[in-house]
């Protein structure tokens, strides 16, 4: 399936914008991983270790979430207030 992966915040920084994606299939969890195995500044910013929030067709969602062919996955760190 194609995906359309978005980066926002310090991701964004460390990755750009974003990308398109080819995965067999599963979830925002194996989608991450996939990225992660990239190694790089994918595996860094992505690290399983860090916190990283996600939204699948622009609705909060958990690593769990099953994907679709077509769908948009959001990347981001958690924000905090100031």
């Amino acid at each position: 399936m194609r995906l359309t992966v978005r980066y926002f915040a310090s991701l964004r920084e460390a990755l750009g914008p974003g990308e398109t994606v080819e995965l067999a299939g599963g979830t925002v969890a194996a989608l991450r991983d996939h990225l992660i195995a990239r190694g790089g500044r994918h595996a860094e910013a992505l690290a399983r270790g860090r916190a990283v929030r996600c939204a699948v067709d622009q609705t909060m969602s958990d690593e769990s979430a099953a994907l679709a062919d077509g769908a948009e996955v959001a990347f981001f760190p958690p924000v905090t207030g100031g």
